[in-house]
């Protein structure tokens, strides 16, 4: 699903934004913006940077694979014709 790198990092950058006083709930801050962030991504439909790259290559090959078949039945159809 979603890299549990990438929710840390934006984690810290927005711990790293909370002025110097609040230093001391830092940590509750963290776990709560960390929940909530893993609990949004977990109700979106999302899906890794490795499966979307595979569909990408089956759309590919599947478009290949219909364009040859259209220019075939032109072929056909144009034959047919003759």
């Amino acid at each position: 699903m979603i890299d549990a790198k990438k929710i840390e990092e934006v984690v810290q950058s927005f711990t790293n934004a909370l002025p110097p006083g609040i230093t001391a709930i830092q940590a509750d801050v963290e776990k709560n913006v960390r929940a909530a962030m893993s609990a949004t991504f977990a109700k979106l439909d999302l899906v890794t940077r490795e499966e979307f790259d595979i569909q990408t290559q089956v759309l590919h090959r599947t478009r290949e694979k219909l364009e040859a078949l259209a220019q075939r039945v032109a072929e056909l159809e144009s034959t047919a014709k003759n």
